[in-house]
């Protein structure tokens, strides 16, 4: 995949994932990178169908099981579509979430097994996996709280109860622990320029210094 990296981002609902994906790609174009920003669920034609799907409509539209599937019918059709053409041409794709938010939401908030969704991770992905993940942590309530402020469109899954989101942050620190060396967690509580120059230090570090 030529000098191609991936970079996904993740975290609970309203951790300031957008506003880092925007700043990282200015960073790494006025490197003379060529980057490819995109999003999950989504990223083509078919997988944003599955995205007005899925976050939209009422809490108990879908179980996690279905949510599950449908993420990974988006997913496999992006990564086709989008990420690997992207990689092999040597661009730098960076998505805003990845495999680790199905894991986070439809596993340890949703209720599904671990190996239930290793399985179907290895189905649809077999050994495509990040180059890097960034995690933003950051208190639920204080994320809803910035939501709010910001007037955006509550979807679906932030409907769910608080509880479910302390889930959510959980299991993403959890996910940050098991993997330490392809996630770095970044404080979400932070300024957005301080989350930013941690955010770009991680990858010089990891990414830039073994290109």
């Amino acid at each position: 995949m030529a000098n191609g990296k991936f970079i996904t981002l993740e975290g609970g609902e309203g951790v300031g994932k957008t506003t880092l994906v925007q700043g990282l790609t200015h960073e790494l174009a006025d490197r003379n990178i060529d980057v490819v920003v995109t999003r999950e669920p989504g990223g083509t034609p078919g997988a944003e169908l599955l995205r007005d799907l899925l976050l939209n409509g009422e809490v108990e539209r879908w179980s996690a099981r279905t949510e599950a599937l449908l993420m990974y019918a988006a997913r496999v059709d992006h990564v086709e579509r989008c990420i690997k053409p992207a990689l092999a041409r040597g661009a730098w794709v960076l998505c805003d979430r990845f495999a680790d938010s199905t894991r986070a939401y439809q596993g340890v908030a949703g209720g599904l097994s671990g190996p239930e969704l290793a399985k179907l991770e290895s189905f649809a992905l077999g050994e495509f996996r990040a180059d890097m993940t960034l995690i933003v942590d950051l208190d639920p309530v204080t994320g809803r709280q910035r939501t709010i402020k910001r007037g955006e469109k509550i979807t679906r899954f932030e409907k769910f109860d608080i509880d479910y989101h302390k889930r959510l942050r959980r299991a993403f620190l959890e996910i940050a622990i098991e993997e330490p060396e392809r996630c770095v967690i970044l404080d979400g509580s932070q300024s957005q320029e301080q989350v930013l120059r941690a955010a770009i230090e991680a990858v010089d570090d990891r990414l830039t210094s073994a290109a």
